[in-house]
C-alpha cells in the first residue's frame, strides 16, 4: 500500500470532518431547531398540518434520509479529489493484488 503525504491526508480528513459538521447542524436544526421555534413556525402549514407538527412526524426523517444521500455523494467526491480508489481498495482488503 503506497504511503499518503501527511499534508494531503490532513486536507482530506479536514475537508470530511468540516462536511461532518455542517451535516450534524442541520440534523439539530430540522430535530431540535423546529422544537425550539414552534410557536412561531405554526403559522406556516403543510398539507394542512403546522409546519413544527410536519416536521416532527416526517419532515426530520425525511431531512436525515437526504442527508445521508448527500454524505454519499459528497464523500465521493472528496475520495475521487484526493485519489482514494474504492476498487483499488477492495482488491487490497481482498488479497487478489501482491503489489501492495
Amino acid at each position: 500500500m503506497k504511503k499518503i503525504d501527511k499534508k494531503a491526508a490532513d486536507s482530506y480528513f479536514r475537508e470530511k470532518t468540516r462536511n461532518m459538521i455542517i451535516y450534524f447542524a442541520i440534523g439539530f436544526l430540522a430535530s431540535f431547531g423546529v422544537v425550539f421555534f414552534a410557536e412561531p413556525l405554526s403559522d406556516i402549514t403543510i398539507n394542512g398540518f403546522p409546519f413544527h407538527y410536519f416536521m416532527g412526524a416526517q419532515g426530520a426523517v425525511l431531512t436525515f434520509i437526504i442527508l445521508l444521500f448527500v454524505n454519499a455523494k459528497m464523500g465521493d467526491a472528496i475520495d475521487r479529489k484526493y485519489g482514494i480508489d474504492e476498487n483499488k481498495n477492495e482488491q487490497i482488503s481482498s488479497g487478489k493484488v501482491l503489489d501492495h
